[in-house]
């Protein structure tokens, strides 16, 4: 039967290809191309020395192909369509956790709230042993991930060990998860209010619509509203969130790319909410897509004084497109323009280095553009802040002690030894708290390497290289010796952040992800910064005329 549907495969494009009698080079190679593609694939299946799967053969052709365009052309076959859910939907079948893989075994990270997993007393810090009776022991987080997703109402076993108890199973039945578009809403002080946008799935500006209308009946007088980290998802929400601040019939995003019939511009179609609520937009170099549409329109409209680092550069629009058996595939079909005419787009795909890797645009080509009231922004490097904040470098030390998850353990162990902490607000790390931590730390590893001693490493080889080393090997060991950090010192050095880190951890094993959110905001220096600037009125509009 195979060999059969390989035949009809190509005797098919043969005809094809007999009958082409378009000039076009471009129409003929693509069918010559489809020819050999289909005829290497059946001569695989037919003569390869071991079986092959073939799913897994096409997905491997498939993503290598696409992996020469831009790495947002992707392919999703119908084993994967739950991936394809979260991204466009913002939901998926399972149960509700994060996990992480750790040396050889696979833990949860966090329960989401009110969600199976979480309704089920599942905790951080849990190693999965099995899945439905499969040893989880030698899998990674991805294959986890892809066991505990599945349709809504079916049910999963696991096999769970937790520090200080016996393994225990535990049925959970999955539901169709609903990731939060907006993660936090709040009255920070001064009567500012907060909005934290995590993605741009479905319904997103309906979310912030509501978040803005509660905090507006809350006595709000300003408003930030957080895309920092968010790297984006459906344009219509984008474009239906700048409604809310922008009066009817305004364009908002053009696209231009291959199929004249998709080189639309899009404009805002509703009434607005607020025209004249004061308001920061916080981006960063993790904002990329639809942020750098809203970010970027309230931008080039006059709307809002962009706050942080220069965002990602995404000024591409992908389409998902249907394929046969149920398969997706996500294309890159075109470039945006946001309402000054600029498109932030950061890298050309179209031009490789000799890594293969798309050509980042030099500042000298980056043209200038004009907002609605005359202030000068420049394209191809994404949006850069109206106030550019130098993003908070996190120490070695610190680094360290949450990637090798020290941080994460202790906040167990604290959980287990309190059943509750104070209010958020009130919650602190206390010198006595610090030293336990410093005392739990003793005997684990949490070594790092730090930037002086990394380019000590780097000079070295470059001196061996050049044939200077013997010369310099004396010195060289001791600036090793001076500079070689010192665990202890750093661990009280970096006091202050390290405490932070702990608070934050912490509060999520109690109060969860809105908890850490709240806890992480009280230390935030952005944030202090974007509500200075709303709170001086005449520094805000200074901004938004040009003459900051």
């Amino acid at each position: 039967m195979l060999k059969k549907i390989f035949f009809g495969i190509c005797f098919a494009c043969s005809l094809t290809l007999s009958a082409q009698t378009d000039p076009n080079v471009k129409a003929f190679d693509m069918l010559k191309n489809l020819q050999i593609f289909s005829e290497a694939y059946k001569q695989l299946h037919l003569n390869y020395v071991d079986e092959i799967n073939p799913g897994e053969l096409m997905k491997t052709g498939l993503d290598a192909m696409l992996g020469s365009l831009d790495p947002y052309t992707n392919y999703f076959p119908e084993s994967d369509i739950e991936d394809y859910k979260i991204m466009t939907l913002g939901q998926y079948g399972g149960i509700g956790a994060l996990v992480h893989y750790r040396n050889g075994a696979i833990y949860i990270s966090e329960c989401y709230e009110n969600y199976p997993a979480f309704k089920a007393g599942l905790q951080p810090g849990d190693k999965i042993l099995k899945v439905n009776g499969q040893d989880a022991v030698s899998k990674n987080s991805d294959d986890i991930g892809a066991m505990l997703k599945g349709q809504a109402g079916t049910k999963i076993t696991l096999l769970i060990e937790r520090e200080g108890q016996k393994p225990f199973e535990k049925e959970i039945t999955r539901e169709e998860i609903k990731l939060d578009n907006v993660s936090y809403v709040a009255i920070l002080r001064d009567s500012i209010g907060y909005i934290k946008l995590d993605g741009f799935t479905q319904d997103a500006a309906h979310d912030v619509k509501d978040a803005f209308l509660k905090l507006k009946a809350q006595g709000m007088k300003a408003l930030i509203f957080d895309l920092r980290g968010n790297g984006g998802g459906l344009m219509n929400e984008a474009i239906d969130i700048v409604n809310l601040f922008y009066e009817k019939n305004q364009a908002v995003v053009s696209m231009k790319g291959k199929v004249q019939e998709r080189n639309v511009t899009y404009y805002t179609k509703q009434q607005p909410l607020d025209l004249d609520i004061p308001i920061a937009v916080m981006v960063n170099r993790g904002s990329a897509s639809s942020s750098e549409i809203v970010a970027g329109a309230l931008q080039d409209l006059d709307r809002a004084v962009i706050i942080g680092q220069r965002s990602f550069g995404k000024g591409l629009v992908q389409n998902v497109l249907p394929l046969d058996f149920n398969a997706q595939m996500k294309i890159t079909i075109a470039k945006y323009y946001i309402p000054s005419g600029r498109c932030v787009q950061a890298i050309d795909y179209s031009e490789k280095d000799e890594n293969g890797h798309g050509k980042k645009l030099p500042d000298s080509l980056r043209s200038a553009f004009k907002t609605k009231g005359g202030r000068t922004v420049y394209d191809g490097d994404g949006i850069e802040p109206d106030v550019e904040l130098e993003p908070e470098m996190i120490s070695n030390i610190a680094y360290s002690l949450v990637t090798k998850y020290m941080v994460f353990d202790y906040a167990n162990q604290y959980k287990r030894k309190n059943a509750s902490i104070p209010d958020v607000d009130q919650f602190v790390i206390t010198d006595e708290e610090y030293e336990n931590f410093k005392q739990f730390l003793s005997g684990k590893d949490f070594d790092y390497t730090t930037k002086t001693e990394y380019q000590l490493d780097e000079f070295e080889q470059i001196a061996k290289k050049e044939e200077y080393y013997d010369a310099l090997k004396d010195a060289l060991a001791e600036l090793r010796v001076k500079f070689q950090h010192d665990k202890h010192a750093d661990l009280e050095k970096n006091k202050d952040e390290i405490k932070e880190l702990l608070r934050e951890e912490i509060v999520s094993r109690y109060y969860y992800q809105k908890g850490r959110i709240r806890a992480s905001l009280m230390e935030d220096k952005e944030i202090d910064t974007a509500i200075a600037t709303l709170k001086d009125k005449t520094k805000y509009k200074n901004i938004l005329k040009g003459s900051k």
